[in-house]
C-alpha cells in the first residue's frame, strides 16, 4: 500500500493534486501549515482516507478540536505524525524522536522545517520530513507499506513524478 505525504502546502495544491494523480496512494497524510488545504484535497478525493494535524500557521485554518498529534495506524504501520513545531524540530529531532518512541510507532513523520528529510535511525525508526509541497518547494514522502510494515519510505520532488510512467 502507498501512503503519500505533504506538509506546508501553503496554498500550493497543484503539485498535491498531480502526486495523487500519478501516485495513486492508498492514503493521504497532511502535516500541516495550510490545514483547509488539507480539507480541500480531502474532499477532491474522497475515497483516499485523509490523515492530518495543524501546524503553526493553521490557528485560524483549522476546527479548534484537531489534534496536533495523531499517533495511529495508517494502512496497517503505527505511525507518529505531527508538524513539529512543537518539538522544536528547526533546532533538533531529540525531543520529537523520544516522544515517538515512546509510542511504539514504526515512523515518525514531520514538516514545519520545508526540507525534505528521510532516514532510518539504528533502532530500525523511520524519520521522514517530506518537505514543502507548496509552490515553491515541490516534494513529497511516499512509504510503502506491505503486511504491517515498512518496505520503502523516500522522498519525491517534481523530476522524480516526470519519471513515473
Amino acid at each position: 500500500m502507498k501512503i503519500l505525504v505533504m506538509s506546508d502546502s501553503h496554498s500550493g495544491l497543484s503539485f498535491m493534486r498531480s502526486c495523487i494523480d500519478r501516485l495513486k496512494p492508498d492514503a493521504l497524510i497532511h502535516l500541516g501549515d495550510y490545514y483547509d488545504d488539507g480539507q480541500t484535497i480531502a474532499e477532491e478525493y474522497p475515497h483516499i482516507p485523509m490523515y492530518q494535524v495543524p501546524g503553526n500557521c493553521d490557528r485560524y485554518r483549522c476546527p479548534p478540536f484537531a489534534r496536533e498529534i495523531l499517533i495511529m495506524p495508517v494502512c496497517g504501520v503505527p505511525l507518529y505524525m505531527t508538524h513539529g513545531h512543537q518539538h522544536r524540530v528547526k533546532q533538533t529531532l531529540g525531543l520529537l524522536l523520544k516522544d515517538a518512541r515512546a509510542s511504539k510507532v514504526r515512523a515518525v513523520l514531520y514538516g514545519h522545517t520545508h526540507a525534505a528529510d528521510c532516514h532510518r535511525e539504528e533502532d530500525g525508526l523511520w524519520v521522514l520530513n517530506p518537505g514543502s509541497c507548496g509552490s515553491w518547494g515541490g516534494n513529497v514522502g511516499l512509504i510503502e507499506t506491505d503486511r504491517g510494515s515498512i518496505h520503502s519510505c523516500r522522498i519525491l520532488r517534481q523530476t522524480d513524478l516526470e519519471d513515473l510512467k
